[in-house]
């Protein structure tokens, strides 16, 4: 069983589930939007992306989101998920991040856009 996020109760009072990939996509997410020390126990889970929106757009900075997301879903999710590309825009107080990944246990390529107002 896979729990959904954000955690909720399905119709019949049970825990809500996903399928694998909503699932991937989901934990995708949460290794991108959250901070690192945000998690107990987990003090580097997380990218800190919310933190660079307010930072001076470059492409040098464009890079560093890319190899940072990259890095934190490769260290967290690897054994799930293998990723192909990851691009990031900043645009005032909005972030969009799109990741191309496969999922290991299917070999089915994914893409998933998340997009953050700030």
């Amino acid at each position: 069983m896979h729990i959904a996020f954000p955690y909720r109760l399905d119709g019949r009072g049970r825990t809500a589930d996903a399928d694998l990939d909503t699932h991937v996509r989901h934990l995708i997410e949460q290794v991108l939007f959250t901070s690192p020390g945000e998690r107990v126990n987990r003090p580097t889970f997380g990218t800190g992306l919310g933190q660079l929106v307010f930072a001076p757009n470059s492409s040098e900075l464009a890079t560093a989101t890319q190899f940072l997301v990259q890095g934190a879903l490769q260290q967290w999710l690897g054994d799930l998920i293998q990723v192909e590309a990851v691009e990031t825009l900043s645009v005032e107080a909005t972030l969009q991040v799109t990741v191309r990944y496969v999922v290991r246990r299917t070999q089915q390529r994914q893409t998933a856009r998340f997009t953050r107002e700030l």
